[in-house]
């Protein structure tokens, strides 16, 4: 789910590029420093309330006066600042693309920045024959495949976002529910429902 947050950050602006304009200087450090990045989500009290993946700053805005640190080049300012951020949540229905098969354990999806599991017994109620040379998984009766590439609509049943990285973060995925799967199998099934 994608949401706009709103949060305080202390930014270090390194001496090269205290210059011309520090406001602008402020606002790229602060870029580079929460754009891609998982942070911790809080309500009005300040309690943490989850995760999220910052995306985009919106606005950055200095608080107070800037302070320097003796034996620092680099002069500190407080902003608060607007983002656009992603936050993944437990049972969220996600598009997501297949980047690797992985024989006996399952195939790897990407969606957005976070990578997941979807694990072989939550693909289909089919037995499941592996083509590794063609990275592809078949349905023994269906004859449905999966192969890299493919775009499956997935539900998120394990999440357990890292602070330290993207790559860190767990993420399971099930396709065993009505409404799940690559598209071809959902408009199959919602053409025989019709008829």
């Amino acid at each position: 789910m994608y949401t706009i947050i709103e949060d305080e950050h202390v930014t270090r602006v390194p001496p090269q590029l205290l210059g011309e304009s520090f406001d602008q200087a402020v606002e790229d450090v602060a870029r580079d420093t929460l754009c891609g990045r998982i942070l911790d989500m809080k309500d009005e009290n300040n309690h943490i309330t989850g995760k999220c993946y910052v995306i985009s700053l919106i606005d950055v805005e200095p608080v107070g006066e800037a302070s320097i640190v003796h034996g620092d080049g680099g002069v500190y300012q407080s902003i608060k600042y607007r983002a656009l951020a992603y936050t993944p949540k437990m049972q969220e229905v996600v598009d997501a693309l297949v980047i690797s098969v992985v024989p006996k354990l399952g195939v790897f999806l990407r969606f957005g920045p976070f990578e997941g599991l979807l694990h072989i017994s939550q693909i289909m109620d089919d037995r499941i024959d592996v083509d590794p040379s063609n990275q592809r998984l078949i349905g023994k009766e269906t004859g449905r495949e999966i192969r890299t590439g493919d775009i499956l609509r997935v539900r998120i049943v394990l999440l357990n976002l890292s602070s330290s990285s993207v790559k860190d973060s767990k993420i399971g995925f099930t396709m065993k529910q009505i409404g799940l799967g690559k598209k071809e199998w959902i408009k199959l099934a919602k053409n025989k429902e019709e008829n």
